[in-house]
């Protein structure tokens, strides 16, 4: 098989890529490891910034996000004998929208089957080939057991961190810098409507909380635990007891509706980012290239900012302008560093560590952030999200 562009990894990504490629007369394959089943059943939270939506909406993609999603004009901040809003929209930002990213990739998976894309699903030892040549190539196995080559022009990694993309830049150009927190997430979806009509982000002598939702009937919430935590110390009754305690219910005429805990699990928090995001013929996006803690909501954003900025610089490629290309990987870099210094910074702000000094300098960075006009505009803006082509 041939192509202009061959895409690894049919996560939100690697499907918007191929459908912002279309738009701009460029044909591609998709390659996929899982089964489409496991790829647009995987459940995963949601934020959208503002710019985010731009894509979506000037792409054709956001029917679902319109009917189905949320919108919110800010957030709720809290701590102990405090809760402030912040908005958004009121601060200069814009706001933001929340829609699981599972709905999402069954969007644009939905969007991508009715265009007759091309996707090879359950493919095995994917390999690269002659990246840096003007001829590279892939190669695998598919799933009735064939062996498969496709030539492309370029190849574009949308498969994850872990992906075998990002491992097929050479070491002595490839650099990677990482960042482990020293606390993790317990995250659990349930089945009752939201307690909030804004995301809680909530600071805690006990930990961090965080309550969002999914959707108008499913809630989504988070709690700050130790690295060496399991699962299994974690009943539903625990769990919901200090949710309850964390955020407060039953203070201020506030209560924290409890139901069904239909999934729960620890996530340990790092931040990777590998650079360049492209040598020669083979360029990396979204996860493939960086993976930032989910405190600040950015790594779908950074996805689909990754992805646009792609798809424009392949369509001016085309055009005989190399210009676009050439400076991608600087260009995403600037706006993945600034998510992960925002994700680090309000990741900061709000999980706590044991340090009765570090907590006053927490209440401090927490009170300005809610009551100072240029504190606040800083949050709205690095939440509702600076420009795709941050500069």
């Amino acid at each position: 098989m041939k192509t202009r562009v061959a895409i690894i990894g049919a996560g939100p990504a690697g499907l918007l890529l191929s459908h912002l490629l279309e738009r701009e007369g460029i044909e591609s394959i998709v390659v996929e490891a899982k089964s489409s089943e496991f790829v647009r059943g995987r459940f995963r939270a949601g934020l959208l910034e503002a710019a985010s939506v731009d894509v979506l909406d000037a792409a054709g993609l956001s029917a679902g996000l319109h009917k189905n999603g949320l919108q919110h004009r800010g957030i709720y901040v809290q701590w102990p004998g405090a809760k402030r809003s912040v908005d958004f929209v009121s601060l200069g930002g814009r706001p933001v929208w929340v829609y699981g990213q599972t709905e999402l990739t069954r969007d644009i998976s939905d969007a991508r089957f009715a265009a007759g894309q091309q996707m090879y699903y359950n493919v095995e030892d994917v390999a690269l080939h002659d990246v840096d040549s003007t001829a590279p190539y892939l190669t695998g196995i598919d799933a009735t057991g064939r062996a498969i080559r496709i030539d492309a022009d370029v190849i574009v990694g949308c498969d994850g961190f872990a992906g075998v993309s990002r491992g097929s830049i050479p070491e002595p150009i490839q650099r990677s810098y990482e960042r482990r927190y020293p606390h993790s997430w317990l995250g659990f979806f349930a089945d009752v409507a939201p307690s909030t009509d804004q995301i809680i982000f909530a600071w805690h002598p006990d930990g961090f909380a965080m309550h969002t939702m999914r959707s108008a009937s499913i809630s989504r919430f988070h709690l700050q635990v130790p690295n060496d935590d399991h699962i299994t110390n974690w009943s539903d009754d625990r769990i919901w007891e200090a949710t309850a305690t964390r955020l407060g219910s039953g203070e201020n005429g506030w209560t924290l509706h409890t139901g069904p805990i239909t999934e729960k699990s620890i996530l340990p928090l790092r931040c990777r980012v590998t650079t360049p995001m492209r040598h020669a013929r083979l360029f990396l996006a979204g996860d493939a290239a960086h993976v930032v803690p989910p405190t600040g909501a950015k790594g779908l954003n950074l996805a689909i900012a990754d992805v646009t900025l792609l798809a424009r610089a392949l369509g001016a490629w085309k055009r005989g302008d190399e210009s676009l290309a050439n400076a991608y990987s600087d260009t995403a870099l600037r706006r993945v560093w600034r998510a992960a210094e925002f994700s680090w910074s309000w990741s900061s702000a709000l999980h706590t560590t044991g340090d009765a000094f570090g907590d006053q300098l927490q209440l401090a960075q927490l009170e300005w952030l809610t009551s100072s006009p240029s504190g606040g505009a800083g949050l709205a803006e690095n939440f509702s999200g600076v420009p795709i082509a941050f500069a």
